[in-house]
């Protein structure tokens, strides 16, 4: 379909193309956002800080979840369990060029694979790059 055509579509007619009513508003694809932060804003940042920096050692096989308040993804969501592919030596950095991006020069540095849970690949495995420092093990077993 044209994109001049998806622009004459009512909104209606769109949530409905895409599975959705005008009731199911999208954020319900994806997760619940963390709360704002209250309180010191200051000691939220230092908080955030120390989970950033926390060193975290992962293992093939591991499952990983992102640390709460370091999401920067869309996918996985907040307590969808990723497993651990691979660990790289040398990250690799994004290629977003503009350096007022999240991802601008971001060292992708662990592979994970996870179950996509939308559309017509919705139960099928993919894996993606990301920042090793945003995640933490998972207590759940296999």
């Amino acid at each position: 379909m044209s994109r001049k055509k998806n622009q004459d579509l009512s909104s209606h007619e769109l949530l409905a193309r895409i599975g959705l009513s005008e009731e199911q508003p999208f954020d319900l694809l994806d997760d619940e956002p963390l709360e704002g932060p209250r309180g010191d804003p200051g000691a939220v940042l230092r908080e955030r800080y120390q989970s950033f920096v926390q060193p975290q050692r992962f293992t093939p096989g591991q499952l990983v979840e992102w640390t709460p308040g370091l999401k920067n993804k869309r996918i996985p969501r907040y307590g969808q369990p990723a497993v651990v592919i691979e660990i790289l030596e040398t990250p690799v950095l994004d290629r977003e060029d503009e350096a007022g991006s999240t991802y601008f020069r971001e060292p992708l540095d662990v592979v994970l694979g996870l179950l996509w849970d939308e559309g017509p690949a919705r139960g099928e495995f993919v894996t993606f790059h990301y920042d090793s420092r945003r995640f933490r093990a998972t207590d759940e077993e296999g």
